[in-house]
């Protein structure tokens, strides 16, 4: 079962994407959503904007959602919704923040690490894996990412 508001939260996570151009990020956005559906934290990539590179969407969500959450960093019952297949990086946080589920929008077939190239949320060696509801509004959260990547080509 997906937790309810998961399509509402996509939308919000394809609204923070479409702002992170502004700084000039990759429009990649990600909400997280309690165990009762409410958002306890929402993030845009912001890796210019910060200077650092752990600054993807998910990491900072992660981050606001367990200072939120008050159970401490285990996000238990928890749902990762993002507009892009996770990298390793991320992928790593979301498995370590022990969320129920993770949802996202569009495969990323050059750093996908759910899946695409790696699949580091299912690795059986690990200790936690949470479930993996992909391809909501994957059309909306890819031609995000052809126009901006589209636009940086022209330049």
């Amino acid at each position: 079962m997906v937790t309810p508001g998961v399509d509402a939260a996509m939308v919000r996570a394809l609204e923070l994407a479409a702002a992170a151009p502004e700084w000039g990020d990759t429009p990649i956005g990600a909400v997280v959503l309690g165990p009762d559906g409410a958002v306890l934290a929402e993030a845009a990539n912001e890796r210019e904007k910060r200077g650092d590179p752990t600054a993807h969407a998910e990491v900072l969500a992660l981050r606001e959602a367990a200072r939120v959450h008050g159970e401490g960093w285990r996000l238990t019952g928890a749902t990762l919704v993002v507009t892009l297949e996770p990298c390793t990086m991320c992928a790593g946080a979301a498995v370590l923040a022990r969320i129920d589920r993770l949802v996202f929008g569009a495969y990323d077939d050059k750093a996908g690490a759910v899946g695409s190239l790696w699949d580091v949320v299912r690795d059986r060696r690990l200790n936690h894996r949470p479930q993996v509801v992909p391809g909501i509004l994957a059309a909306d959260s890819t031609a995000l990412l052809d126009d901006f990547f589209r636009s940086h080509r022209a330049d």
